[in-house]
């Protein structure tokens, strides 16, 4: 019964992490990572590969998705499953880099979840794309 009870409470935390980023809270879903979260961006683009910590991860992978934007990322949520600890986000985004080029990604992330906070995740995403918008 415990497990049924951490997935449901994963579940809604994920859900009302991407609530308020939606809402204009740009740093919701950050503030769920653990400061030595295992991070790992999939794919062979410039910022993928594995990080350490929360902050290895903001400045050299999410930090310079952000530095290329005209705005931050609009996010959708499209489906969260939890399985205990493991919960998987599928969501998408919108934005516009500074050249003017449209970023619309759509994301898979699968966490892990301990005492509240994400200590693991996966990101999967259209790296070609990223590939792109990094070069603008």
């Amino acid at each position: 019964m415990a497990a049924k009870s951490d997935a449901s409470t994963n579940k809604q935390t994920v859900q009302d992490a991407f609530t308020a980023w939606a809402g204009g809270d740009g740093n919701a879903f950050v503030r769920l990572l653990a400061e030595d979260v295992r991070w790992t961006v999939i794919g062979t683009t410039e910022i993928s590969g594995s990080f350490t910590t929360r902050q290895e991860f903001l400045d050299k992978a999410a930090g310079k998705i952000g530095a290329v934007l005209a705005r931050p990322l609009e996010p959708n949520l499209v489906s969260v499953l939890a399985d205990g600890d493991l919960v998987s986000i599928q969501w998408e985004a919108q934005a516009e880099t500074k050249s003017g080029r449209p970023y619309r990604q759509t994301y898979s992330w699968v966490v892990r979840f301990a005492q509240g906070r994400i200590v693991e995740g996966t990101a999967y995403l259209d790296t070609e794309l990223l590939t792109a918008v990094l070069s603008d």
